[in-house]
This record gives structure tokens, C-alpha cells and sequence, in this order.
């Protein structure tokens, strides 16, 4: 999934500490899954070649995308192909979805990448300027089919990485499956409030938790306590889970990191390969249940290990403390 959170998230959010410093339910469905599609007032100037990419199929399977050999407009255009019936995103949501992507260069188009063979992705409210003007204010459960000019795209500088240049033009048709407020809050009932040689945790709804610790020394293995006891699926080997969390550093008993502070939740496959977390938080959360929270505390060996993370102030000796929220879960395929 790291592949394709560097297709859609500016360069700022395509690493967290959680994610970047380390080891490296499905929504209402549409209302129709017809091809017909109503351009947005998003598509202002959308004109010749770029009007006539069309992209075909039902809501939750991967579409048939047409791209004219031409060259492309130089303007956003934007059409919602399927209408969905659920809430609006707003631009602070984060949004679980399945996109395929298409670069578009003088006239000729490639797929760049496709999440209907694999598993949603949690779009950040932070993503690519095209890509939040297209589907902000479009409703859940809707196809969206954006054409991005590189100015809303990569930009002049491209990305090298990815294989883009200052004149790479984005094709995206995205299902949009949920949306995430960023006070989005766990469902369950309340089962501990931890303490003792753990930290105390309290927090009002919908905010960051705040953790007060008085024990310094922390267990010397892997400890998961189950604060808030949902009552949803078992996160399982795969699934795209989407949290909100802070993490605190046991010896500075300060936070270093939090989904709060960067405005929108995370999403990650557990128990991936490469990792996409900490070995904490894979072995942690693994059989935990959507809307929880849980207390980890995690010693070095399973989370930054030796090396640490410097950027987050984290020493290879430094045990950590995270309070995850289970918001939800997406099955591959």
C-alpha cells in the first residue's frame, strides 16, 4: 500500500512516524452502476480530449478505462459517473477507496496503479490539490473520474520516482467506499481506563488521548490492553485498518506523534510484507475488534529497534506507548 499512498499523498503525509521511521465494511453502495456521468462544477474549462475519457462498469469493480490517443487538456475536468447516496466529504475528511490511476503523456496512457485487485486505500484530507478539489463534495458511494493537469498533479517538478515528469497528466476514477471526520471516534463500550504500571489514559470524545504515566519503567515485553471493547470484525492478516492514534516515548513521557496533529486518520495493512508498521502494532492489533481502543506498549526490539528514529526523538533504547483507535477494516479483494 506504501506504493500507492505515494501515488495520492503529498509529500508531507507520505510518512508519519509511525509508518515512515520504522521497519519500514464496505460503505452504502451506489445508486446505479450505468456509465452515464454528469460533469461537477469541479470541471471548469474541461475541454476536448479530456471530455472524452470515459471509464465504464459497476460501483466496486474495477472499471474499463478509455483514454483518446491526443494530447491533453491543460484544465481540471471532473464527472461523477455513479452517484452515490451517502454523506458528503467535506476537505478535512480522509476518505477510504479503491482508485485506478492512469498517466497521461503527449498521446499515450499507461495504468499507474489499481486498488480494486487488492485492497482500499485511506486517502488522506491532505492528498494531491486535483485530487481534493475532485472529490470534495461528492457523496459516498459515487465513482469519480478526475483529469488532472500537472499543475494540480506532480507539478512542474514531476516525480521521478513514480515516473512522472512536469508534464504528466492524471487520469483517476475512484469509488469513494467511506469518509473520516478528523475527530472520527471508536464505538464501543468503555472495559479499562489502564493505569497501574501502565499509563493512565483519558481523553474528551473525539480528541487526542492524554496519557499520564507513574510507573518510569516500562514492561519489558509487549503489553495490549484493551481500553474501549468494540464489538465489530477482527482485524485479521491483510486487512486495510484504518486508526487514529498518538504515541508517547516512555522515557520523555511525551508524545511524538499523532493522527490528530497531522489532521486525518491512518490506514495500513497489517501483518504486510515489506511492513507497513512497526512489528508493535502488527502483533498488538492483530484479533483486536473495530471500534476499540488499545493501550501497546511496545519495547525497542518490536518497535524502532537499535537504529531508533531520530526524527521522532526516538533512541534505540526507547520503549513506546500508543493509544490506537479501531475506526475500521477493509477485506482484500
Amino acid at each position: 500500500m506504501r506504493r500507492f499512498l505515494a501515488l495520492i499523498a503529498i509529500p508531507l503525509l507520505a510518512c508519519v512516524a509511525l509508518a515512515g521511521c520504522g521497519s519500514s465494511s464496505k460503505s452504502s453502495s451506489a445508486s446505479s452502476s450505468a456509465s452515464a456521468s454528469s460533469t461537477s462544477p469541479a470541471s471548469v474549462n474541461g475541454q476536448g480530449a479530456n471530455n472524452s475519457v470515459t471509464a465504464t462498469g459497476a460501483f466496486g469493480k474495477a472499471p474499463k478505462v478509455t483514454i483518446p490517443s491526443a494530447l491533453p487538456g491543460s484544465d481540471l475536468t471532473v464527472k461523477t459517473l455513479i452517484q452515490g447516496t451517502g454523506p458528503v466529504l467535506t476537505k478535512t475528511d480522509a476518505l477510504a477507496a479503491n482508485f485506478e490511476l492512469y498517466f497521461w503523456q503527449g498521446k499515450s496512457s499507461a495504468q499507474k496503479g489499481n486498488t480494486f485487485t487488492s485492497t482500499p486505500v485511506l486517502i488522506p484530507s491532505q492528498s494531491l490539490p486535483g485530487l481534493e478539489t475532485a472529490l470534495v463534495g461528492k457523496k459516498v458511494g459515487s465513482r469519480v473520474l478526475a483529469v488532472i493537469p500537472p499543475k494540480l498533479g506532480y507539478g512542474t517538478q514531476g516525480n521521478s520516482q513514480l515516473g512522472a515528469t512536469g508534464a504528466t497528466t492524471l487520469v483517476f476514477v475512484v469509488d469513494v467506499l467511506k469518509g473520516y471526520s478528523t475527530t472520527a471516534d471508536v464505538t464501543g463500550k468503555q472495559a479499562s481506563s489502564s493505569g497501574g504500571n501502565l499509563p493512565a489514559v483519558s481523553a474528551a470524545t473525539g480528541s487526542v488521548p492524554k496519557l499520564t504515566f507513574a510507573s518510569s519503567t516500562p514492561p519489558s515485553g509487549l503489553v495490549a490492553k484493551t481500553l474501549i471493547k468494540g464489538n465489530a470484525a477482527k482485524i485479521v492478516k491483510g486487512d486495510m485498518v484504518v486508526v487514529q492514534y498518538v504515541g508517547y516515548n516512555w522515557r520523555t513521557k511525551k508524545s511524538f506523534d499523532s493522527s490528530w496533529s497531522h489532521g486525518s486518520p491512518l490506514g495500513f495493512i497489517i501483518e504486510a510484507s515489506p511492513e507497513q508498521v512497526i512489528p508493535g502494532w502488527d502483533k498488538g492489533l492483530i484479533g483486536q475488534t473495530v471500534g476499540s481502543r488499545v493501550l501497546l506498549s511496545i519495547p525497542p526490539a518490536q518497535g524502532y529497534g537499535t537504529a531508533g528514529a531520530s526524527q521522532a526523538g526516538i533512541k534505540g533504547t526507547d520503549s513506546l506507548v500508543f493509544v490506537v483507535d479501531i475506526l475500521d477494516t477493509y477485506k482484500q479483494g
